[in-house]
């Protein structure tokens, strides 16, 4: 039974000409899949319609050849030829009563054209920002091209209309949009009656919509994702303006999608941003229309669903991140089982699949994006097979989706854990400092495995290869994770670096145990990712003097793909490390490490009392190795397989170890495919010649 209290969020809502079913309200997102994988992106906006969301958009679609974004793989809709793979998204979404988006975007300054090689067009002529800052500039759009640019929204428009879509979002937000683009100044720097004062900046957009609402508004829903505020003073679209925008164009959409001016703030990782985080830059703007408004952050508790709505702050609870960790949020607040959402943890991991153009993928939720590449849904799993029960060796992110997921085939589970305490590696960073977070990873599966009476933990239970080949189960599942590597091997050390004897190194599993050099330490990070971060933040917190060395030209260079790096710098120097970019460590020594240049490898010293070693990690492959070389006692002991997952198998980022586990589980007493691909791809139709 639902409980009350979330009554509001499941009444039916105006958006123009449409009504939708409840609040909820999935904003466009990416997916990594795009034009590329249409029917694995199909899917998965599927299963979020079964899932119990009212509205469900695309990702950014491109709806003009002259404006594309490669090499990110977005949708498209430049020609009639797009409309099928669209259609067939429509489909998914509305199979369950909810209302159908598109987000149609043009990118102006955004967009480098290296695919279509058109000259990139802009209310100004700027250089086009980008995230690989491509050397290609944008031409001012002249009078004709402004008139072919609102002649090209409606045709888009109308191929939206044809392929089943409901929802029209034009895009003017995160900097990516058009829409942004004639509205801020800094990319607006026009003397015409486009450019200059709010209402002649404003024109643009009012042309669009009042063109594409005398083209289809009598039976589409045109709704305007504006920017919050560009953080960037005066010069940029402030809240102030945006207030002002609204106010002076209050029934200009059917719906005010409301998100922060870039995509770096709205999607901001949970170590820098709260939930409802965007709340006082919306707050207040509902008196200035009567238009619905949605806005985002990150909402995972219903509780501040609820009041987002009830103070009048929001009429759409807007998600992207959460409902890509839990496609079933809505239906679980509807049938009482708010136990059961799988929160978000803010790690941001599914953005990587849009920054490096390959299929996303979610810590908390590994059935994401392959619903239709595999087959798996995020509430259900396929029967059990012949066997009957595993033995999960370790209980880290792995070893408990691979427990969480055996269980629910009908598996009897026995999970033992070495330690007092389970979640391997996450119950240990969620001790640093912003990713408590991620702890959401070992609480939610930790609660749903003891609901199950065909799950028993163990912890405490440390095993040899003696013991499991005594126990007599059937299945072996090793997930015993993996530890730092203190020798330096990673990507500049490829060999065990020169350490002097009396060199004092540690490794993050040191620091994450409770050791805490002081003095000055230097922290070497070769792995790129959050960890050397981290640290050094942990360390200056404590007090010491900490310079962080990387052969990278960024911090935390990976972290650029999940967003955090413009973060991670300034929250760096403002706890006073120094930055030393661009350099390794060719060795170290008691009271000093050699530092090297590396594009020319010219070295210096400098001085450290310790050294904090964030290289590469090496899997806890030991237990497996020795029940591998007594295979041939397998048969007397009743163990039909034996397998290694997760970081035990190769380290990698959680969300690799909990596709890891779940992968398992779903294999688990399936047919051998031999050489066969594990799952489905699409390969695009040759065209005639």
């Amino acid at each position: 039974m639902r409980d009350p209290r979330y009554d509001i969020l499941f009444e039916p809502m105006k958006i123009g000409p449409l009504t939708a079913k409840n609040r909820f309200y999935q904003v466009p997102h990416c997916n990594g899949g795009g034009y590329r994988d249409p029917s694995a992106a199909a899917a998965m906006r599927g299963i979020k319609a079964e899932g119990g969301w009212g509205v469900i958009f695309t990702e950014q679609c491109e709806m003009h050849h002259t404006s594309e974004i490669t090499p990110f793989i977005e949708l498209r809709l430049w020609e009639d030829k797009d409309i099928p793979q669209l259609r067939k998204m429509s489909e998914r979404m509305k199979t369950h009563g909810a209302l159908a988006g598109i987000q149609l975007a043009y990118s102006g300054i955004n967009g480098p054209n290296l695919y279509s090689k058109e000259v990139p067009l802009a209310p100004s002529a700027l250089p086009i920002r980008t995230f690989t800052n491509d050397p290609v500039q944008a031409r001012a759009l002249d009078k004709q091209d402004i008139r072919d640019l609102r002649r090209w929204f409606v045709n888009a428009a109308k191929r939206s209309k044809e392929a089943g879509f409901d929802l029209i979002c034009l895009y003017g937000a995160h900097g990516f949009g058009i829409f942004q683009h004639f509205l801020s100044r800094a990319t607006n720097q026009r003397s015409d009656e486009y450019g200059g004062s709010l209402e002649n900046r404003a024109r643009f957009s009012q042309e669009v919509v009042a063109d594409m609402r005398d083209a289809v508004g009598d039976s589409m829903a045109i709704t305007l994702r504006v920017s919050l505020d560009e953080t960037i003073g005066e010069l940029g679209f402030s809240n102030a303006e945006v207030r002002d925008y609204i106010e002076m164009n209050k029934d200009l959409p059917d719906l005010w999608d409301l998100a922060q001016g870039t995509w770096e703030d709205c999607s901001g990782p949970s170590r820098f941003k709260e939930e409802a985080a965007q709340e006082q830059l919306v707050r207040g703007i509902h008196e200035l229309t009567e238009k619905p408004i949605v806005g985002v952050g990150r909402f995972t508790s219903p509780d501040v669903m609820a009041k987002m709505v009830k103070s009048g702050t929001l009429d759409f609870i807007g998600c992207a991140r959460p409902s890509i960790a839990d496609p079933f949020l809505p239906k679980k607040i509807e049938e009482g089982r708010i136990e059961d959402i799988r929160e978000c943890i803010g790690c941001n991991i599914c953005i990587t699949g849009d920054m490096t153009m390959s299929i996303s993928r979610c810590t908390q939720n590994p059935t994401f994006m392959e619903e239709w590449r595999k087959g798996w849904h995020p509430e259900k799993m396929n029967t059990k097979g012949d066997s009957s029960n595993v033995l999960v060796v370790g209980s880290g992110p792995a070893g408990l989706e691979a427990a969480w997921a055996l269980c629910r085939r009908g598996y009897d589970v026995a999970v033992a854990e070495a330690k007092d305490v389970i979640g391997g590696r996450v119950t240990r960073e969620r001790q640093l400092p912003g990713l408590n977070a991620w702890g959401r990873v070992v609480d939610y599966r930790d609660y749903q495995l003891s609901q199950r009476p065909n799950v028993e933990i163990y912890r405490e239970s440390p095993l040899d290869a003696d013991s499991i080949l005594e126990f007599g189960f059937e299945n072996v599942c090793i997930a015993t994770g993996a530890k730092w590597r203190a020798d330096g091997v990673a990507r500049q050390h490829v060999v065990p670096m020169p350490i002097a004897a009396g060199a004092r190194v540690y490794t993050p599993d040191d620091l994450m145990d409770g050791t805490i050099p002081e003095g000055r330490i230097v922290v070497y990070d070769d792995d790129h990712y959050y960890m050397g971060g981290v640290l050094a933040e942990l360390l200056a917190s404590k007090g010491a003097q900490v310079t962080l060395v990387t052969p990278s030209a960024y911090v935390s260079d990976w972290t650029n793909n999940t967003l955090e790096q413009v973060a991670i710098h300034p929250r760096l120097v403002d706890a006073g490390v120094e930055i030393v970019l661009n350099q390794g460590i060719s060795e170290i020594h008691a009271g000093h490490v050699v530092s090297n240049c590396t594009y020319t490898d010219r070295t210096w010293n400098i001085e450290a009392d310790a050294v904090v070693m964030v290289a590469s990690r090496i899997g806890n492959d030991g237990l497996y190795a020795n029940l591998l070389s007594r295979e041939a006692e397998w048969l007397d002991a009743g163990i039909k397989s034996v397998k290694l997952i997760g970081d035990a198998n190769a380290p990698g980022p959680i969300a690799w170890a909990t596709y890891a586990g779940h992968r398992y589980a779903r294999e688990l007493d399936g047919p051998d495919i031999g050489d066969a691909l594990p799952f489905r791809r699409e390969i695009t139709e040759l065209a005639a010649e």
